[in-house]
């Protein structure tokens, strides 16, 4: 019987129908947690300007919760234990943000927030509607058990900080801190010291440095680190695994090298002494700093994440396969649970027959004693 169980219980991981074991994770193992940044403003339409490369889930909508459901699926088997998402009050953002936060339940899984504190031509908000923002941040999302927390409150990064007065900051960031870690995104040791008292430490978003023609990079972020390490506040530390923003108007490319781009990089950010690790990006297709699943780098990135996390390979959810051309997306729907049944009866069907085999060969032979 317990030879039945065991086969009907394989069968069962085999079909998807019972999760496999899950990796260890990797805050457990006593390294800085990964949180990659993710981005919730796509429309089907948004994929027809400035890419290069598509996912391999096809153009999505970030309204899919299938798609949603996918990432968080795929960013766990690579060692990564939570999402950054850029988010502003709007009533698209909310929904999308709301989404977000009851996958990320579903899946064991955390989220926090960047908020977007620059317009589209990267000037800053007013100061009323960002403090506003924070507080309906406080009030309404982040109590949910979903939200990442740093020095046990749920962790917040405030974009666009070297675009405002220390004062404006202060205004924005007083009234929530008591409730919200809230960590800047300066860009240099000097801005970091600037926004000690008024922030709970820095969150650096460096995505185009290349780190073979750039010889401080390195250096940078370990000074970067110790100035908001020497006022107690919280570190959190860039890596990506390559850049192109050519498309929507910038000049530099840093080529992934085969995933050597993400290594090293990893490598000096891990080096700074990270509180967190931030991977830039999920799915920031525009600048080709991705790590999704895509039609042109497949899953490169999440198997050299695996890799540098410790993370068995076994663990990796399939990917679908590439498509040439235009990409379309793939509703999940209820086809793929009832193949998922049907595959998983078949197994079972054919393991007790196995048995059954198994037991008739058993007792001719006990007949012939």
């Amino acid at each position: 019987m317990r030879r039945a169980a065991l086969v009907v219980v394989l069968a069962l991981v085999v079909a998807g129908l019972l999760p496999a074991p899950a990796p260890a994770s990797a805050v457990r193992g006593g390294r800085a947690p990964l949180l990659a940044y993710y981005y919730q403003w796509f429309e089907r339409s948004s994929w027809q300007r400035a890419k290069t490369d598509y996912p391999r889930l096809g153009r999505y909508s970030s309204d899919d919760a299938s798609v949603i459901r996918t990432h968080i699926a795929w960013a766990r088997s690579a060692g990564i234990d939570g999402f950054v998402v850029s988010w502003k009050s709007t009533a698209v953002n909310n929904r999308r943000l709301e989404l977000l936060l009851a996958e990320a339940r579903a899946q064991d899984f955390k989220v926090a927030v960047i908020y977007q504190g620059l317009d589209f031509h990267r000037r800053p908000l007013a100061t009323a509607r960002v403090a506003a923002d924070f507080r309906l941040l406080r009030d309404r999302y982040a109590r949910d058990p979903a939200f990442f927390r740093l020095g046990g409150k749920p962790l917040t990064v405030f974009s666009g900080t070297w675009e405002y007065a220390t004062t404006d900051i202060a205004r924005i960031t007083g009234p929530v801190r008591s409730r919200l870690t809230v960590l800047g995104t300066e860009k240099s040791p000097e801005g970091c010291r600037r926004l000690a008292r008024v922030t709970d430490g820095d969150a650096y978003y460096w995505s185009s440095v290349n780190p073979d023609t750039n010889d401080r990079h390195e250096t940078k972020l370990r000074a970067m680190a110790e100035a908001v390490h020497g006022a107690g506040g919280y570190w959190m530390a860039p890596f990506a695994p390559g850049f192109d923003a050519r498309k929507v108007g910038g000049t530099k490319s840093v080529p992934r090298d085969g995933g050597r781009t993400l290594r090293v990089e990893y490598a000096a950010a891990e080096t700074s002494g990270p509180d967190v690790l931030g991977l830039i990006s999920w799915n920031e297709f525009s600048e080709n700093s991705h790590v999704e699943p895509s039609v042109e780098h497949g899953t490169q990135a999440l198997d050299e994440l695996r890799r540098l996390r410790g993370v068995r390979a076994a663990a990796s959810p399939s990917v679908p396969p590439a498509s040439s051309g235009s990409v379309r997306h793939q509703r999940l729907g209820y086809w793929p649970g009832l193949l998922r049944i049907a595959g998983s009866a078949a197994l079972l069907v054919g393991a007790v027959a196995g048995l059954a085999r198994l037991r008739s060969v058993r007792t001719r032979k006990e007949r012939r004693t």
